[in-house]
């Protein structure tokens, strides 16, 4: 590129970037109070909404200046709605809030922001270094993560792309328009990046494929179909920092010589397809897309399309057809889109999390990219942590982090001391892999060979109380569901299976169903064309491989040795721990099976019981009086007195 270009696009990013330092300076220079509440959609689900409207209300009241900051998701679902309180000139830190109610925010108005208390009993921790008050820093959450995509995700307004700007966004992409395309290619190669969308393709081959193609034409799409049950990554990086997303799309069209890039996104997500059409409309009134970029002489269109939600469309061919109009099923490969793909020409096909990756490796470098995470897997990995875990929530991590020190140490480990089980990963089509897996590095090599996968990233955990025959039929209830029909086997294969296990768990298993379940998996595996099919019986074969018993159980013994399955279990009282005139299980039951016997203790109408488990939710945590077990039939039998029955 020529002298006078290069000038060009430094003069005008320049501006660009002066701009927004000039915003920033403007904003963090005012001397008032700075509320900073996250609003993606976890948020806003959990009251966030409210939050902010009381705290509006309570500042009015009170007369009170100070700016409400309005931000994305910092990760923390355990902690919403969360806010982040600036109040420097009383002397005190940024000091991160969870839980903050509507009522709470009343309360920190008036003792905090008025009299000068910041109620040190509500807090997280502070957000910097500071003699006064504990950082969030020593809370293992925040101390053990490696945030790279996720950085800037709850400090930003998404809806500002100055705000973006002044953290040095978009630096990255003028950049790289001052150097050739290959370099570009040539740097995304060398960093070893691979496909966050479940594959862990090298990014850089699958770019360099498409960029040594003759044709004219080049289309680049961002892959925001997230449809994993528990998993919403893509769906919190588009709200809390859509410009990283739109500049790592940028690089990947510049790399390849593409002058069209799409986002695929499912419209299951209206907060996240609204945040991304503002973004890209901000960067085109800015000129970081667009015609003549920056003055480049390089040209990029980007628009959004939505999806239908079908989980089958995240598979690049499925996604391409459904693009086309076409019912989204995919076909076979070679030749590979990245050769010819949508509208026939050259298409690469890269997840959010992939592209995100992008701008920070071309600003910093190779070497910089490589030292964090393994030799075969660097980087970091973002997981969406959900199930019978203390701190949900998305986490990211480097790659070679043990799944002990996940779960245990960055997400504060199984609650009400129960023991842990299992951790399902990959998303449905994931593996489950018990505890002596807890110490195995989690990057894309290891967890392939323990019988998961990262897959998107989606990770459930499970407790002592969770049956592993359930949680199979469970994610092979999503998959044979979501399945496009096109492959007999995995069509035909997996509405076997959810047969078999659906059997299972209500006690009609039959001698010979294991082997069915394994020889079924592997024909279904070896069968289907995509990697839906091919990874559906994942959990049916890890969870055969390490709970083995658990199946055994429910065919010979007609007993679920987690007391999970409904068909299987039973709930009793232990009347030597009930409390007379306690009426708390017989007034939340409700389909009163619970009656209360002559001696005002309390007893459960086996016939009547919908097995809800209420009861047991509501006893007190004193007396501790209702448990479940299984089989149905070692549950202590109590009569129901006579005048009860009658009135039942």
């Amino acid at each position: 590129m020529s002298q006078g270009k290069i000038k060009t696009i430094d003069e005008k990013f320049g501006a660009i970037f002066a701009e927004a330092q000039r915003r920033k300076n403007e904003r963090e220079a005012k001397p008032v109070p700075k509320i900073h509440i996250g609003l993606a959609t976890c948020g806003i689900a959990a009251g966030a909404m409210e939050t902010k409207a009381s705290f509006e209300e309570s500042l009015a009241q009170r007369g009170i200046d100070a700016q409400i900051h309005p931000v994305g998701c910092i990760g923390h679902c355990y902690a919403e709605p969360w806010v982040i309180i600036e109040n420097t000139e009383m002397g005190f830190p940024p000091i991160f809030y969870p839980k903050v109610t509507a009522g709470k925010a009343k309360m920190l108005t008036k003792l905090y922001l008025e009299e000068g208390d910041p109620r040190l009993e509500h807090i997280l921790g502070a957000m910097e270094e500071n003699e006064m008050i504990p950082t969030v820093w020593e809370f293992s959450r925040f101390s053990e993560e490696k945030r790279i995509v996720m950085n800037l995700c709850g400090k930003i307004d998404p809806d500002d792309i100055y705000e973006y700007i002044a953290e040095e966004g978009y630096v990255s992409w003028a950049k790289a328009l001052k150097g050739t395309p290959e370099e570009l290619l040539n740097l995304v190669k060398d960093s070893g990046l691979r496909g966050r969308g479940g594959a862990g393709f090298p990014t850089g081959t699958k770019w360099e494929i498409a960029a040594k193609h003759d044709s004219s034409k080049k289309i680049v799409i961002c892959n925001a179909d997230e449809g994993d049950p528990g998993a919403y990554m893509d769906r919190t990086i588009l709200e809390s920092n859509p410009h990283q997303v739109l500049e790592g799309l940028a690089l990947s069209a510049y790399a390849i010589g593409a002058d069209t890039a799409f986002i695929y996104v499912r419209s299951e997500y209206p907060l996240a397809v609204k945040t991304i059409q503002k973004a890209i409309s901000q960067a085109e009134e800015a000129g970081l897309i667009g015609k003549d970029i920056l003055g480049s002489g390089f040209d990029l269109e980007i628009k959004i399309f939505q999806g239908s939600g079908a989980f089958v469309c995240g598979e690049e061919t499925a996604l391409i057809l459904s693009m086309e109009g076409f019912r989204g099923m995919p076909y076979p490969r070679p030749p590979y889109p990245a050769e010819t793909g949508l509208q026939g020409v050259p298409t690469v096909i890269n997840n959010v999390k992939t592209l995100a990756l992008v701008p920070p490796i071309v600003k910093n470098g190779v070497s910089w990219f490589r030292q964090i995470g393994t030799e075969n897997s660097p980087g970091t990995a973002i997981f969406s942590v959900v199930g019978n875990v203390t701190h949900p929530g998305l986490v990211e991590i480097p790659m070679g982090i043990s799944l002990r020190s996940l779960i245990f140490k960055i997400c504060g480990g199984i609650p009400d001391k129960k023991k842990f089980k299992a951790a399902q990963i990959g998303g449905p089509s994931g593996g489950c892999l018990p505890e002596e897996f807890l110490d195995i590095p989690i990057d894309f090599d290891s967890l392939i060979e323990a019988g998961a996968m990262i897959g998107s990233g989606g990770m459930v955990v499970l407790d002592e109380d969770t049956c592993m025959v359930d949680v199979s039929r469970y994610f092979l209830d999503f998959t044979q569901k979501e399945s496009c029909g096109k492959c007999t086997f995995c069509r035909i294969g997996t509405w076997h299976l959810l047969s078999i296990l659906q059997r299972l768990t209500i006690g009609e298993g039959k001698e010979g169903d294991l082997e069915k379940l394994e020889q079924l998996s592997r024909d279904i595996k070896e069968g289907s064309l995509c990697g839906l099919g091919k990874t559906a019986p994942n959990p049916v074969l890890t969870s055969l491989k390490y709970f083995r018993e658990e199946y055994e159980a429910h065919i010979k013994e007609g007993r679920c040795p987690a007391a999970s399955c409904r068909p299987l279990t039973a709930f009793y009282i232990d009347l030597d721990k009930c409390a007379r005139g306690c009426d708390a299980c017989v007034g939340c039951c409700p389909v009163d099976a619970v009656f209360t016997t002559s001696n005002r203790k309390k007893g459960i109408d086996q016939d009547l019981c919908i097995k809800c488990g209420e009861c047991k939710v509501h006893c007190p945590p004193d007396y501790n009086a209702i448990f479940k077990i299984s089989p149905p039939h070692l549950a202590p039998v109590i009569e129901r007195p006579k005048e009860e029955k009658e009135t039942s």
